[in-house]
């Protein structure tokens, strides 16, 4: 697996326009480009924040070619901060809990999950706890809507993926293709 990472920013849609070059964490890139419109990951898995400090809406991309902001799930041409992935080790384990602070049933889950409500018949996460690799939660079945990074380590209120509510509709693991 490449440890290492790297990511190229273009202002313009279909990798034209001022170009960026990015291979360690960036809490701040407006110094580099004013906007982002497409994306080319060479290596490595990033997430991507609408703000400075890995703040805001998050975007998970993996190795390959992203030619408008569409093609990330994007709301707009506006990413001020990135960083790499950890804890993406191959091997993927994840507890889910419908009531705060690891309360109520739990559920183990180790591979993807297009739609949640199928496997867990309900839409609702209110803690986890991550005990190997990276996941992404999607607001929505099908892997669409908001995108939250859930790397090693315990989240005991929704609020600790910055979640503004409990909604999941899908989980995928982050794999290095």
């Amino acid at each position: 697996m490449d440890r290492m990472g790297k990511i190229f920013f273009y202002e313009d849609k279909n990798f034209q326009g001022r170009c960026f070059e990015c291979s360690t964490d960036c809490p701040e890139l407006s110094s580099h480009f004013s906007r982002c419109n497409s994306i080319r990951v060479e290596s490595g898995t990033w997430v991507l924040y609408e703000r400075p400090n890995f703040m805001g809406c998050q975007y998970i991309l993996t190795r390959g070619e992203y030619p408008d902001y569409q093609h990330w799930m994007g709301y707009s041409d506006s990413i001020r901060s990135c960083r790499k992935v950890r804890n993406h080790t191959g091997i993927f384990r994840i507890h889910l809990y419908k009531r705060p602070d690891f309360q109520g049933e739990i559920t183990e889950c180790s591979e993807d999950w297009p739609s949640l409500y199928d496997r867990f018949h309900q839409h609702e996460i209110q803690s986890c706890n991550v005990l190997d690799g990276a996941w992404v939660f999607y607001e929505h079945p099908n892997y669409r809507g908001r995108q939250y990074l859930l790397e090693k380590g315990e989240y005991r209120h929704f609020t600790d993926w910055s979640a503004m509510h409990p909604t999941v509709g899908s989980i995928r693991r982050i794999q290095e293709f």
